[in-house]
């Protein structure tokens, strides 16, 4: 029984790493993909994951393959395929390291994931089943991952949704919505940013918008504030958390750090449980869930950025908090 399994996307994320002597920017590779990053952190704090997907066999894809090993991923759902490149994803930061991307995946292999692929072991056999909408851009990911979703669901997994908004990946934002909005029905715990939640409800209030998607049945909701922290709602509290104050250099994979950790902390909990838990002990796991987000953007890089426990846990006994501004 692995504590969190997920299915997605799993890329290669070419960051920035400064300039050569002629001035031209010069991209490092990293590990990516937003479910194996949420993996990655909750692993590294000392849970046990498994990864669903689909990357090409290629060098990319065995250094993604590689790379989650390390990160003691388990891998036996990973599918190389020998017919699909691995997509790729250029990073690009601005002057306050926040991030935008460039994507190169049309018909690349963690798209092309199909039903008899997935290792239906693997989602009979989580507490905790994890995914994201970037797989649900187009078939056959789309069909795969929401029949794995509902099937895990059924024998009893929690479901937890991330519905990350990559303009670049649809055809519109109208379709990306409609999408997005479908797959809620399934989710138990939801993390948002404040992008995504407007987008999905038509509310910039944060009450307003998480009770929205709460609606579809989820225990808790999350959305994400970046440097202002956290805001979470439950049936019976709701608050704002705020982030750490740090040094930050790059933002990439900050919001799945801290979703990992959240997920870690949450990991041995029934729908049941999550559905009542007190108002105290889910602050506490924001925090713990900020702390890691935030020491996260300290370095480049998503997996490989993301801290210790012991790390997360000195950031939250001596690392100031930021002042909230919302």
């Amino acid at each position: 029984m692995f504590d969190i399994a997920a299915i997605g996307e799993s890329l290669i994320d070419f960051t920035p790493s400064g300039h050569n002597k002629m001035g031209m920017a010069v991209f490092s590779q990293n590990p990516g993909g937003a479910p194996s990053n949420v993996l990655a952190m909750a692993s590294k704090l000392g849970g046990s994951t498994a990864f669903i997907g689909k990357v090409g066999d290629d060098d990319f894809g065995r250094f993604l393959k590689s790379s989650m090993e390390s990160a003691g991923i388990d891998i036996s759902g990973l599918v190389m395929a020998k017919d699909k490149n691995t997509t790729l994803a250029f990073v690009h930061l601005n002057e306050k390291g926040d991030r935008s991307f460039s994507f190169y995946r049309r018909g690349e292999a963690d798209v092309c994931l199909r039903q008899d692929e997935v290792n239906k072991n693997l989602l009979e056999n989580c507490g905790i089943f994890h995914f994201g909408s970037v797989s649900l851009t187009d078939e056959p990911s789309r069909g795969t991952t929401l029949a794995s979703v509902g099937y895990a669901k059924k024998h009893g997994a929690v479901i937890s949704y991330d519905p990350n908004y990559r303009p670049l990946l649809w055809d519109s934002r109208e379709h990306a919505c409609s999408e997005m909005l479908n797959a809620l029905k399934f989710a138990d715990i939801v993390k948002v940013s404040e992008e995504e939640m407007e987008m999905m409800t038509g509310e910039t209030d944060y009450a307003a918008g998480s009770e929205k998607l709460a609606g579809h049945g989820a225990a808790i909701v999350i959305v994400t504030l970046g440097a202002h922290g956290s805001f979470y709602h439950t049936a019976n509290a709701s608050g704002i958390m705020p982030a750490y104050d740090v040094k930050t250099v790059d933002t990439n994979g900050a919001g799945d750090a801290f979703f990992g950790a959240v997920l870690y902390s949450l990991r041995n909990m029934s729908l049941s449980r999550l559905r009542t838990l007190p108002s105290e002990e889910l602050r506490e796991i924001i925090k713990f869930g900020n702390a890691a987000g935030s020491l996260t953007t300290t370095k480049n890089g998503a997996i490989p950025a993301m801290p210790s426990i012991s790390e997360v846990k000195k950031c939250m006994a001596e690392a100031p908090l930021l002042t909230q501004a919302h």
